[in-house]
């Protein structure tokens, strides 16, 4: 057996992710102090201090080990204490069943990560990262294929990639607001530490395929994740669909990645990664910051569901007001964080249409414009959740009743809130320092590329730059805005103006009842997109007389396709299997030992010969 010796590693694609989980995890911290405080007992709490703390451990050990052997123990680890933080309400049978999917799932993903080592092992006879790497140079092309594959389902699973996505919109809502947002900001971020380590640094992208399947699940992803997330009423089940969407733009900058390197373009490789590298960190920022939000909302007014909510803005200013900016922020809105990310992806995968002919070029087109789509139905969802949450009128008592969270709960989030801007406008700064990660994960010589202030210069041989400056952009835009402003003070405030309550719709007397509902403004998407959500509806009357209906109940609902056509199938051809094999287990004595006996009869004829 290799060498054991318990060693870490401190290279940039390791300095990068230990960024990551403390920039989002010591927020969450914090604010899970006031949090927890009144729903639970002091020994409750301290014993949920102590998980997270364990849970931050061992994901800082799994991006910094550098054994096999260990980096399966610090992953198990964190798969199993995160397992105890999802069902850490026990009370609530939700939260049950949301851990036990998510323990299922995740041990599967575990399975295909030990036979993906387990090959690597046979060639190299060592679980040291760089004798596995040094033995993967003489691995066979069948070989290195299988073990892409593994690798792909195993860290794809706990990536939350579409169709192994099915745990996470159970898993991050029924776990606490902190947790979930640690689980969605960086948990789920080691899967593509996982696959950048052992697939691009480790194995070496072997073919040209594997940067093609990578993209085509991660626009996949991207696409089945926002248009859940925009059916969703629950605001941490709309958060936690958003994630899938995502972890695709983020996959989509690693398989672009992957793609160009197996075309022999280390620029625009280079290029690509750095931008899923940055929109990695954007993601854990700004959805970490929702997340923290959504456990205000619940922590205020007691209930997830954005039907029963609306008016907080008055209620809870300072909490909507960094609400709104991590929805902006997820929505691609200059000139915040997610906006340079996704726009550099967009820029990767232009880039790349340029330097590829045939079905190539048409392919990566056709991928950009569906990150295109992604965006605009990534801002038409947090419309949606700011909009039906924090405006209009307070839709029942737990909206009227709802009161500002502590200061302890949103310090975090004026932090994290202040970091989206930052990411933003020093999107110069930061990227240079992404293209370093980036050349030391894949191996590429960097020194051919130079910067700028705000130009980022791919190649001398290509001539092509890319320019982007969010200072000059975030100026142009206060600029037009204060135009706008003065224009408006100079002429249109002199006018008389008509005050209405917001959203009336011209109607006299407006009540909660006449608002504009989260599922009616789903409904064009719904129907757009009707050919996959599968929709269908349930009506109920009440009647006094046949012509008077007293009360008309109206419900409506989308299919889950991977459930219902996947995962429900293969789970009752388990149960059919299990009630098959109970007929081998009767209970019988001499029924057990004639089991015994065929088997010894067995071995001795079959027994090798010494």
């Amino acid at each position: 057996m290799g060498s054991l010796n318990f060693t870490l590693l401190f290279d940039p694609l390791c300095l990068f992710f230990l960024f990551v989980i403390c920039v989002v995890s010591l927020p969450a911290a914090i604010y899970s102090f006031s949090y927890l405080k009144g729903e639970y007992s002091s020994a409750k709490i301290t014993l949920a201090a102590i998980l997270l703390a364990v849970f931050i451990f061992s994901m800082l050990m799994v991006v910094t080990v550098s054994n096999v052997l260990f980096f399966l123990v610090a992953w198990e680890i964190m798969s199993l204490v995160s397992y105890f933080l999802v069902v850490f309400d026990t009370t609530h049978e939700r939260s049950v069943k949301a851990g036990m999917i998510y323990i299922v799932m995740t041990h599967i993903g575990t399975a295909f990560l030990i036979a993906a080592f387990m090959i690597m092992y046979k060639y190299a006879g060592s679980f040291d990262f760089l004798a596995i790497k040094n033995a993967c140079q003489a691995m066979p092309g069948g070989a290195k294929n299988i073990v892409f594959l593994l690798l792909l389902v195993g860290f794809g699973t706990k990536a939350g990639l579409v169709p192994l996505h099915i745990w996470l919109p159970y898993a991050h809502p029924q776990a606490p607001s902190h947790i979930s947002s640690i689980m969605s900001g960086v948990m789920i971020k080691t899967a593509v530490y996982g696959i950048i380590r052992f697939v691009i640094f480790i194995l070496g992208v072997h073919s040209g395929w594997w940067g093609a399947l990578l993209l085509v699940t991660a626009v996949i992803s991207s696409l089945v994740g926002i248009i859940y997330a925009l059916m969703e009423r629950d605001i941490k089940r709309l958060l936690a669909y958003s994630s899938v969407e995502n972890m695709g733009i983020i996959f989509m900058g690693v398989g672009l990645g992957m793609f160009f390197i197996n075309k022999n373009l280390p620029y625009l490789a280079v290029f690509s990664l750095a931008a899923g590298l940055y929109h990695l960190v954007n993601h854990a920022i700004f959805k970490g910051l929702l997340f923290l939000g959504a456990g205000c909302v619940y922590k205020a007014a007691g209930t997830r569901d954005i039907e029963k909510l609306g008016g907080l803005i008055k209620k809870m200013p300072q909490t909507a007001f960094l609400f709104l900016i991590g929805a902006m922020s997820i929505s691609a809105l200059p000139p915040f964080n997610g906006f340079v990310s996704e726009w550099l992806t967009l820029q990767g995968f232009f880039l790349g249409a340029h330097n590829v002919v045939g079905g190539t070029k048409l392919f990566l087109g056709i991928c950009a414009a569906l990150l295109a789509l992604t965006g605009g139905l990534a801002a038409a969802c947090f419309v949606k959740a700011f909009g039906v949450t924090f405006l209009a009128l307070p839709r029942s008592r737990y909206a009227e009743e709802a009161r500002e969270v502590s200061l302890a709960m949103r310090i975090p989030m004026f932090f994290l809130a202040a970091l989206t801007l930052v990411f933003g406008l020093a999107a110069s700064l930061i990227l240079r320092l992404l293209v370093k990660v980036a050349g030391s994960a894949s191996g590429i010589d960097i020194s051919g590329m130079s910067f700028s202030l705000n130009n980022f210069v791919l190649s001398p041989q290509m001539g092509k730059s890319v320019y982007l400056s969010t200072p000059q952009l975030a100026l142009v835009l206060a600029v037009l805005g204060s135009a706008g402003f003065i224009i408006y003070r100079l002429f249109a405030a002199k006018r008389d103006a008509a005050v209405s309550k917001t959203w009336d719709c011209g109607y006299y007397k407006l009540t909660s009842r006449n608002e504009y509902t989260a599922t009616a403004f789903s409904k064009p998407f719904r129907i757009a997109f009707s050919f996959f959500l599968l929709p269908y509806r349930k009506t109920q009357k009440i009647r006094e007389s046949f012509y008077h209906v007293k009360s008309f109940a109206y419900e409506t609902h989308t299919t889950k396709v991977f459930k219902k056509y996947i995962y429900d199938p293969v789970l009752a051809l388990v149960f059919k299997s299990a009630k098959s094999m109970r007929r081998i287990q009767p209970g019988s004595i001499h029924l057990y030992l004639a089991y015994i006996f065929i088997t010894l009869l067995l071995l001795i004829i079959f027994m090798p010969k010494f």
